[in-house]
């Protein structure tokens, strides 16, 4: 699986997740991209299979792509923080592309 780390000033400007009672915006620089998932450090754990919705907004253009994914780890500590790990679920075609985009952009620049 390859994995693109998202610079602050690259092409994402906010990155938003949501699951039942949580929802969660992360900066740009806390997110890595890979080509079927992502992954962020959260102060608070999130249970294994659980489904969460997500918006990741460009600041180019303004757009967004929404996707839900999965749960699939989450390690770590209420000290340290918690690595999550997720994997994208059911995305179109044309969510698949916009994604690529955004976490190649900084590549092609």
């Amino acid at each position: 699986m390859s994995a693109r780390k998202i610079e602050s000033t690259g092409p994402l400007q906010q990155v938003t997740l949501e699951a039942r009672q949580t929802r969660l915006s992360l900066s740009p620089n806390s997110v890595i991209i890979h080509k079927n998932g992502i992954e962020f450090r959260s102060a608070t754990p999130f249970s294994e299979w659980a489904e969460m919705t997500m918006t990741l907004q460009s600041p180019g253009d303004g757009g967004r792509v929404h996707c839900t994914g999965v749960v699939i780890s989450c390690t770590g500590n209420k000290h340290a923080g918690y690595h999550i790990s997720m994997v994208f679920t059911g995305l179109s075609k044309q969510a698949q592309a916009r994604l690529t985009t955004l976490a190649y952009a900084p590549l092609l620049g």
